[in-house]
């Protein structure tokens, strides 16, 4: 779908640390927040967006420190997860939003949203995660290589040019089961930004990765009904690692995975996991009145 319609908006603000957050809003009604993964941007929702919009919802979506057109800190220390949640929060803030809010996340961004549920259970009223991140011991052995540390906690990224991004983003997105009914899992404008996300993104947000708090002691406590969606062929977070989530959240969760996609079956295919977000905030009687 097309964002430049004039129910969108894109808007910029600084917050009392004097950072920049990117952020988009569509629509009005319930409040919904979406969160972007590691190095990518608030572009992950483009689908998803106009859709909550015109259903009732009002949508915010920024970019997270470091990454598309938010704050980029030039220290690597600024890049923890810690730093970024209070990124996140102060923007949450920043909107004035008076009532419950559903939490809308994707990988780094789903720690990001059961975190602030953790620490905010009264603001939010239900989530949805996808692929979410919320263990280190998720991570795929080849992430959690010390030579692909190295590399990735280098400048090495800084100077990759954006055809070299497109080359590999094309290539993890080739579709080796399908033959050539289906030569791509990502559509062709997704592969386009998420190369363009990647180049954007300071190198330094590699190193938030590592910093991630387990989450384990804290699932259990949730009390807001959640929708799990993951793929199962995700290479970089472990598919059976989400069963496993399912299992350790007390709170009903409603839980689907989608068999083609892996790390982002919100972009390989919107328009299965589109309806699955619309009719679990239709079930849960989220009030679309402002």
């Amino acid at each position: 779908m097309d964002l430049r319609t004039d129910n969108i908006k894109y808007e910029s603000a600084m917050l009392a640390n004097h950072q920049k957050v990117n952020f988009v809003h569509a629509g009005l009604g319930a409040p919904v927040i979406l969160t972007h993964g590691l190095a990518a941007s608030l572009h992950d929702w483009d689908d998803l967006l106009p859709e909550l919009a015109g259903a009732g919802y009002a949508g915010y979506a920024l970019d997270l420190l470091g990454h598309g057109e938010s704050e980029k800190p030039e220290s690597r220390s600024a890049y923890t997860v810690e730093k970024v949640y209070e990124h996140f929060s102060e923007w949450i803030d920043l909107l004035e939003i008076g009532r419950p809010m559903t939490l809308i996340g994707h990988s780094l961004g789903g720690a990001l949203s059961l975190l602030y549920a953790i620490r905010n259970p009264q603001r939010v009223n239900a989530l949805v995660l996808v692929n979410p991140f919320y263990d280190l011991k998720q991570l795929s052995t080849v992430i959690q290589s010390p030579l692909l540390r190295r590399v990735l906690g280098s400048h090495i990224l800084d100077l990759t040019p954006y055809w070299l991004f497109r080359v590999f983003v094309d290539l993890t997105s080739f579709n080796y089961y399908a033959g050539h009914l289906q030569p791509h899992i990502l559509p062709e404008h997704i592969r386009y930004q998420t190369a363009l996300d990647f180049k954007r993104a300071s190198s330094g947000i590699y190193n938030i990765v590592h910093t991630l708090p387990s989450l384990l002691a804290d699932l259990p406590h949730l009390r807001q009904p959640t929708l799990l969606v993951w793929g199962r062929r995700d290479q970089t977070l472990a598919p059976s690692s989400f069963p496993k989530l399912s299992a350790l959240m007390t709170n009903g969760v409603t839980s689907h995975s989608m068999p083609v996609c892996g790390h982002v079956p919100h972009q390989c295919h919107p328009e299965k996991f589109n309806p699955l977000v619309m009719n679990f905030l239709h079930d849960q009687h989220l009030s679309s009145a402002p």
